[in-house]
């Protein structure tokens, strides 16, 4: 697993984001560039001083933007420098949510801490061609700094894109013609949808009336003339209803971008959970395979998230995903010999390893 926050002793006296570089060749005023290093960590120097890093060689750290925050001497590399084609990180906007989802992966905070300016320096510095997460929490319960954060990147920097995870509950008619602006079209906002049903999508969320909430949203979006993904996340409790949900969104939803499946992830909430929630897809793929035909059929792009390549039947494996981000993503040893690893999302690094290596098939 790839650590994101790294011990650190700074000269500022206020948290700052920087950039870090190993060379000067190609640095600008927000960056700070290698002085040291040594077999504990690296130390690079810029316009808020000096600032040691330790737990990573300065070659990992190189072209990472971090937040540095000297108070708790911690370091968060919140966008990494890397080689995947199409750069892609996420940043956490905050902590704080109004649903309390039965899975989360990110149980809610009851406290913010507004980190909004920090986040668009952040962003500015992002990679050539990035596509740049948004998460919480909940984003849009800070509608109006999200937006202007998203206009100030967008307008400055052609070349970067927005993913915004968000129940979309909080969009309201008087944001379509904002959201219908030019610089959205560089914005895709992910949006779960759980089941057809109000009362089962309701409770999965934890919130009474949050399924017509969101009918209500997805109606601005889509009227904004939005990039909408769905997100489905496979429970026990929704699996054979995933009939109906296809069909929903081929008949109501039907111009969204994308419809995305996604296996459970073993953290958060859902761990203590697992038993009760985790549905194994590799015993009865029929409910998703119908789902997907569905879909399909009527002109949907559906896809698969967090499946494994070789637990998926054969005729859907190229609708599977290397969703998994690399700092979370493990293999057990049975995947070794697998030809298709290198297109393959892999494990969450918490997934279960008795589960995972009773299931892996390679390919």
């Amino acid at each position: 697993m790839i650590p994101l926050a790294l011990q650190s002793i700074s000269e500022a006296e206020q948290p700052f984001v920087t950039r870090l570089r190993v060379a000067t060749g190609t640095a600008d005023a927000a960056d700070s560039i290698l002085v040291a290093e040594d077999i504990d960590g690296a130390t690079f120097a810029g316009r808020n001083g000096l600032v040691s890093i330790s737990g990573s060689p300065a070659a990992a750290l190189d072209g990472d933007v971090v937040l540095v925050s000297s108070g708790v001497g911690r370091v968060e590399r919140l966008l990494r420098a890397g080689g995947l084609e199409i750069p892609t990180n996420t940043l956490l906007v905050t902590e704080r949510c109004d649903q309390l989802c039965l899975m989360c992966s990110q149980p809610p905070k009851k406290t913010h801490h507004d980190r909004f300016a920090l986040l668009t320096e952040a962003a500015l510095l992002a990679e050539p061609g990035s596509l740049i997460g948004i998460t919480g929490g909940e984003p849009t319960l800070y509608k109006a700094q999200l937006l202007d954060m998203i206009e100030t990147v967008l307008a400055a920097r052609s070349d970067v894109e927005f993913h915004v995870l968000t129940n979309g509950q909080h969009f309201e008619d008087a944001d379509v013609a904002r959201l219908a602006g030019a610089l959205y079209d560089r914005v895709t906002w992910g949006v779960p949808l759980y089941a057809r049903q109000a009362a089962l999508h309701d409770r999965i969320v934890g919130k009474k009336g949050a399924f017509d909430r969101l009918q209500d949203g997805l109606a601005v979006l889509l009227s904004a003339g939005c990039r909408v993904e769905l997100r489905t996340v496979l429970l026990s409790s929704n699996f054979t209803a995933l009939g109906e949900l296809a069909r929903y969104v081929t008949t109501r939803l039907r111009f969204v971008e994308a419809w995305s499946i996604m296996q459970l992830e073993n953290v958060g909430y859902a761990r203590k959970r697992w038993q009760e929630l985790y549905l194994d897809h590799s015993a009865d793929f029929g409910p998703i395979a119908a789902a997907l035909d569905h879909a399909h059929l009527h002109g949907v792009e559906a896809q698969l998230f967090n499946f494994p390549l070789c637990t998926v039947p054969a005729p859907y494996r190229h609708l599977a995903r290397p969703s998994i981000s690399d700092w979370k993503r493990k293999f057990v040893p049975e995947c070794s010999p697998c030809a298709a690893r290198e297109r393959c999302c892999g494990f969450f690094e918490w997934h279960p390893d008795d589960e995972a290596r009773s299931g892996v098939r390679p390919l």
